[in-house]
């Protein structure tokens, strides 16, 4: 074996294991990024429903309350036609 063939099948042989190693390190990146989005979109349905939650809440506190209770009363009973 010459030296340049000697050479030229180091280079090859370096370039495969880089090549593989690569391959190794992407897959290995996407399944992480893979798992993260996972997590992320977890946390971003928590703090959605924790916000409809409480919005929920606002809503049940004012539907409670005196005047709307009263005005939403006369409003069905207007349109059901009772008490007319």
């Amino acid at each position: 074996m010459t030296r340049t063939t000697h050479r030229w099948a180091a280079r090859r042989l370096r370039q495969a294991r880089f090549a593989q190693a690569g391959r190794a390190l992407r897959t290995r990146v996407s399944a992480v990024r893979a798992t993260a989005a996972a997590g992320m979109t977890t946390a971003e349905y928590a703090v959605g429903t924790l916000a409809a939650v409480a919005f929920a809440a606002v809503l049940l506190a004012v539907v409670k309350s005196g005047p709307v209770k009263s005005a939403l009363a006369s409003v069905i009973t207007s349109a059901l036609g009772v008490g007319s």
